[in-house]
């Protein structure tokens, strides 16, 4: 029989994926598997309405043999086959395929389900072979055929023998190159990878010759044999029922899949039957990846199509917030286009992606509420991450992510969540205190919190850098607002704050004159209602706190902000007395002490000394006038 032509639209699309439509050629083997897998599905299905069919799930499998004499790899299956016309049309136009149509005239029973695309997935053969030999008996024909083609050229059909039905393809592999080495696809322990990699949940067994070894008898020496072994484990854990597994059986397919070395905190097993029908196992991991917080470090979770491996990293089906779940989805609803990666069905993908996201918070809270201690390592571990998403895409997420939250508390003296600091809010207190600092032990001696410790409120201690940014998008929470212990007005009201407002008006010329002597450093000087025992102290006035500006300008963009800082000074303090002294009989002394005391501020909050050595020397004329 003649060589026929592909179709002109078929041609092109086949050079296409010989060349470039998938990412890793290995997948070839993916497709072909998946392949014969819906050949046998298709027998299943014809059983359930044909009589005089029964269905042995036992007769049924796919096999791999690999020769290294004649460089061939065989994909044997004992589907349904194909008949001439089905050749033709199946592997003659890529876009159709039989499976698809096969799966529009029939009911799914049982779970079983067809893949489909047969007409495209099995092109990825082309990317590692030269020539394809397809030999095929259909169910309930006399006749075989053998489809032949040596790729975008065209193909033969042309009758042969093959005594049970089925498929058989062969491929002869290219030759190796300095970029390529097709021998691989020979090798035993590479199409075991591959398998268990794309294909280990296909429901059929795949069976292949492996070489093992024993002790001859009477001898020490070991020899080689072939044995045939199913490499398949087929009943993925997703599609078992949640009540024959133990955590132990959670744990231990989460070490096989290398999720990480840890052991997971929490898993999630979902089987979901709405819309969009899925499986999924996810794992909160106990602990942090070394490159968790690295540009090197990539989010997503596995994808199957009906225990196939389509992505190993989905990012779609996970929020960045928890990007930190490790797992897979499975679902039979997510039927795929060309190359079984690029998928076209976004508005699927956020629907799982809205359910599992909803999922995680629960377990989480679950976690939180019947494990704290389970808790706060997850929250030491990947605790910055859920404040990330708090600030992240305009505050998009904060209430998904709010209850998660955890700060160290001044008076409980450990990590609390903002619910439980609200519960034991007085009725007097107004907002949600809140102090920052590069460590609880600094935060500790801020002359800031003086007030507002003195009240018996708590404070929240923010120690990491992105806190401050995170609390600002969220704002408030139960209707209660964030408040930092520098912010000008704490909303106190105390006698303190008339006697200051007195004090500051009183002294005003003071004030002045020491704001004038550092120009450009401070927007102003006044009394403080929040100090006790300390002298002075910085606050900011304005958006931009202090400890935004050392965050900001510590960022390798080089973008330099300034707070708009106010310097404080405690008018109980010995020092305010020697300042009205100073300001009264000597103006030089008054400038020598508004350096030192604005020096003294600066050091408090952590901001370098603009000038060290001018400092000291300050330091020591003080030192010198008083001995």
């Amino acid at each position: 029989m003649g060589k026929r032509e592909f179709k002109a639209e078929s041609k092109r699309l086949l050079e296409l994926m010989i060349n470039s439509i998938y990412s890793q050629k290995e997948v070839f083997l993916r497709e072909l598997i998946s392949n014969a897998s819906d050949a046998i599905d298709k027998i299943y299905y014809k059983a359930l309405t044909d009589e005089n069919l029964t269905f042995n799930q036992s007769d049924y499998y796919i096999k791999l043999e690999a020769d290294k004499d004649s460089r061939t790899l065989k994909i044997t299956d004992t589907g349904i086959g194909m008949t001439e016309e089905e050749l033709e049309n199946n592997l003659g136009t890529i876009a159709k395929s039989g499976s698809l149509n096969f799966k529009t005239e029939n009911e799914i029973k049982d779970g079983y389900d067809i893949i489909g695309q047969f007409g495209v997935g099995f092109y990825a053969a082309f990317m590692v072979a030269d020539e394809v030999i397809v030999t095929s008996k259909a169910l309930g024909s006399d006749q075989a055929y053998k489809w032949e083609s040596t790729g975008a050229e065209g193909y033969t059909i042309e009758p042969t023998d093959k005594e049970t039905v089925g498929t058989e393809i062969v491929l002869k592999l290219k030759e190796n190159t300095e970029d390529e080495n097709y021998e691989e696809y020979l090798e035993e322990y590479r199409l075991k990878e591959i398998i268990k990699k794309y294909s280990d949940f296909i429901r059929y067994p795949i069976k292949m010759e492996v070489t093992k070894s024993k002790k001859e008898d009477d001898s020490e020496e070991y020899v080689d044999y072939t044995e045939e072994e199913t490499i398949n484990s087929m009943v993925p854990i997703w599609k078992k029922n949640k009540s024959e597994l133990t955590d132990e059986d959670y744990e231990n397919f989460y070490q096989e899949k290398r999720y990480g070395f840890d052991k997971p905190l929490k898993h999630i097993h979902l089987s979901v039957d709405g819309s969009i029908r899925y499986n999924a196992i996810l794992f909160i991991p106990e602990n942090r990846p070394f490159d968790y917080y690295s540009q090197e470090y990539q989010k997503g979770l596995e994808l199957y199509s009906s225990g196939v491996l389509i992505m190993e990293k989905c990012a779609d089906l996970i929020p960045d917030h928890f990007s930190f779940v490790k797992g897979l989805v499975d679902s039979e609803d997510l039927s795929l286009n060309i190359s079984r990666e690029m998928l076209q069905h976004d508005r699927q993908l956020k629907l799982i992606e809205k359910n599992i996201n909803k999922k995680i918070k629960q377990q989480l809270l679950s976690l939180q509420k019947d494990d704290r201690e389970g808790y706060e390592k997850f929250f030491n571990a990947f605790g910055r991450q859920l404040k990330f998403g708090v600030y992240n895409e305009f505050g998009a997420n904060k209430d998904t992510l709010k209850d998660l939250l955890l700060f160290h508390s001044s008076k409980e003296k450990k990590l609390v969540t903002l619910a439980e600091y609200v519960s034991r809010m007085p009725e007097d207190q107004k907002y949600i205190y809140y102090a920052t600092g590069e460590s609880i032990e600094r935060i500790d001696k801020l002359p800031q919190t003086e007030l507002v410790a003195d009240k018996g409120y708590e404070i929240l201690y923010f120690t990491e850098e992105i806190d401050e940014f995170a609390i600002r998008v969220l704002m408030s929470y139960e209707e209660k607002e964030f408040k930092s212990v520098s912010s000008n007005d704490l909303g106190i009201d105390s006698e303190e704050e008339k006697a200051s407002e007195q004090e500051t008006e009183e002294n005003k010329e003071i004030f002045g004159y020491m704001k004038e002597k550092l120009a450009g450093k401070v927007k102003e000087v006044r009394v403080s209602k929040r100090l006790r025992t300390h002298p002075v102290c910085l606050t900011a006035d304005g958006e931009i706190s202090i400890e935004m500006e050392k965050v900001i300008n510590a960022m390798p963009d080089n973008q330099q902000i300034k707070a708009d800082k106010v310097l404080e000074i405690n008018p109980n303090h010995e020092v305010f007395q020697t300042l009205k002294d100073a300001f009264e009989k000597d103006k030089d002394k008054l400038d020598l002490y508004t350096n030192i005391l604005f020096n003294q501020a600066l050091l408090i909050e952590g901001l370098p000394v603009e000038d060290p050595v001018e400092f000291t020397n300050n330091m020591c004329k003080v030192m010198v006038a008083q001995s």
